[in-house]
Parts: structure tokens; C-alpha cells; sequence
């Protein structure tokens, strides 16, 4: 499982013209699930975000979780993650997860996200997105379950 997190100040997902989801102040959170991932990883993700403390305290030190700041979470699916590059100039998506798998995991990763008292809210599995982000710093964190 791969996650690109990037703090901001407010981000969005709109299908087709239609507003799906927004937040305030919180993550962007762009999430691939490979092949051979499973519930370990969905939880340990999902208790590693939640309690990241990215955001500045009266310092300007990076001391304040999510809840800390009352931030909201916005979990948008992207196998393009898992793109292999090593072979010639085509992406092979190989490595992802198949696509009935990884809406189930996503959706379980915001579950899991969710039970921890995160405010999340969820982009549209499968649909051809517009992603749109005032990105907070910038701020960008890259996690991959297996190093957690």
C-alpha cells in the first residue's frame, strides 16, 4: 500500500463537473493498493496518518496531529502508484491491486481512518477525477506500508 499525503489548506474532487467531495484543512491523501496487500496494511497506514503530527504549533515546529488542528481527510484512490517503469516507455500496472480488491481496501482504509476519529471524506473509486489542492507548505509526504 502507497500513500502520497500532502497537507492543505482545502482540496477537492469533482466527476463529470459535479462536486464529489471537499475539505478545509487537512490531508490529500492519494492511495494505491498493490497486489499483496492486505488488512495488516490498511490498519498500520491508517495508524500511522492518524496520528502524524505535520502541522506547526505556536513555534512553527511540526508538532500537531490531525486532530490537534481539527483537520479533515480527503482519501482518493490511484493505482498509477503501483506504475512499473523499468521495461520501455508503457507504464504496466501489474503490480496494483485488481480493481474490485483495491475499492475494497480503500474503502476500508477510510473506514479504518474514520474509526480513529478521523473526519474523512472519499473521492469516486474508478471514475476519471479533477483533483484540485492549495497545498500547505508544500507538504508532501510519500508512506509505503511495507516501511512502516
Amino acid at each position: 500500500m502507497r500513500v502520497v499525503l500532502q497537507r492543505v489548506a482545502r482540496a477537492s474532487v469533482t466527476v463529470g463537473g459535479e462536486l464529489v467531495a471537499e475539505i478545509d484543512r487537512g490531508y490529500l491523501l492519494l492511495v494505491g493498493i498493490g497486489a499483496d496487500d492486505g488488512d495488516g496494511e490498511v490498519e498500520r497506514m491508517a495508524e500511522k496518518i492518524a496520528h502524524l503530527r505535520v502541522f506547526a504549533d505556536q513555534a512553527g515546529k511540526t508538532n500537531l496531529a490531525l486532530a490537534d488542528v481539527e483537520g479533515e481527510v480527503l482519501v482518493v484512490s490511484q493505482f498509477t502508484l503501483y506504475a512499473d517503469l523499468r521495461k520501455g516507455r508503457r507504464p504496466s500496472w501489474t503490480d496494483a491491486a485488481v480493481p474490485a480488491v483495491a475499492a475494497e481496501r480503500v474503502e476500508a482504509f477510510a473506514a479504518a481512518l474514520d474509526e480513529r476519529g478521523v473526519s474523512v471524506k472519499r473521492g469516486m473509486f474508478g471514475a476519471h477525477m479533477d483533483v484540485e489542492l492549495l497545498n500547505d507548505g508544500p507538504f508532501t509526504l510519500v508512506l509505503d506500508a511495507s516501511d512502516l
